[in-house]
């Protein structure tokens, strides 16, 4: 990861940005990995597949109608798909990968399913469902709910709630408003989940390096979230960078001071302090 690299997706995810473009966000997050990806090229792609479709539809095709095109054009005839045999490849929650592959992870599949519907006037928005990203888009007398995951199926109130009922439980799923769980998400909402769940696999593998490339981008894209700190903290203090360990920590501590892990936080700043005092 270079600093130029850095220096693009903190501009591209500005606060000051009247709008993310979550496509190009989400394909600088994968120059982690592949340093010489071509984002505008890709892009290009994107916009190619939306305009390819767009052109054989009649002006006056209904939001139902270029929902049904959208999911016959990308899962049947170019032939995207979960990915269910290698749901935690890293490589599923890269844009460029999810392209060339053909298949993805919720999330992925969902940017990739709200960029091309862009080309067609399609409003869709992102929705944080817990355990499975999904897509939502106004029609006629509501809303369909949709799974990009599962080629872009229609999901029926009950079908959410037994989802909901998989992560909350029983009781929460029949009592809890559903409509709390389908709210849109922002594009920064979406990067966050799209960045935290590459973390979550890293740090299961155990690439201690890849993981802080990724919690470097959530610092950026969330630079009020203290956990990212806290978690970015102990890596530095794995990685023998106590300096940065120390600032990264105690920004936690200020900003979190009476949470449930602030001894063992405070513990490992006493750590970083010692292993500071030996590097000077």
């Amino acid at each position: 990861m270079s600093d130029g690299h850095l220096a693009r997706f903190r501009d591209a995810v500005a606060p000051e940005r009247p709008r993310i473009n979550l496509a190009e966000a989400a394909l600088l997050c994968a120059q982690d990995v592949y340093p010489d990806l071509d984002v505008a090229g890709t892009m290009a792609e994107i916009d190619a597949l939306g305009t390819t479709l767009a052109r054989r539809l009649p002006a006056d095709f209904s939001v139902t109608h270029r929902i049904i095109a959208l999911n016959n054009y990308l899962f049947r005839e170019l032939g995207f798909s979960g990915n269910v045999e290698s749901y935690y490849d890293p490589r599923n929650s890269f844009l460029n990968d999810v392209l060339a592959r053909r298949t993805g992870i919720p999330i992925t599949l969902s940017i990739l399913y709200m960029a091309v519907g862009e080309r067609l006037g399609l409003k869709l928005k992102g929705v944080s469902f817990p355990g499975h990203f999904l897509v939502k888009v106004r029609v006629n007398g509501g809303e369909l709910v949709l799974d990009p995951f599962a080629g872009g199926a229609s999901l029926a109130e009950d079908e959410l709630r037994e989802r909901l009922a998989r992560v909350a439980g029983e009781e929460a799923a029949r009592s809890l408003p559903l409509e709390d769980f389908l709210e849109p998400a922002a594009p920064r909402q979406i990067l966050g989940r799209l960045l935290r769940n590459l973390k979550s696999i890293y740090l299961e593998a155990g690439e201690r390096e890849r993981a802080l490339a990724v919690l470097n981008r959530l610092v950026i894209l969330l630079p009020d979230a203290a956990e990212e700190r806290r978690d970015r903290g102990r890596l530095f203090l794995e990685l023998e960078c106590p300096r940065a360990a120390q600032e990264d920590l105690g920004f936690y501590m200020s900003r979190r001071p009476n949470a449930q892990d602030a001894d063992a936080v405070a513990a490992e700043l006493a750590s970083c302090a010692i292993a500071a005092a030996r590097l000077n």
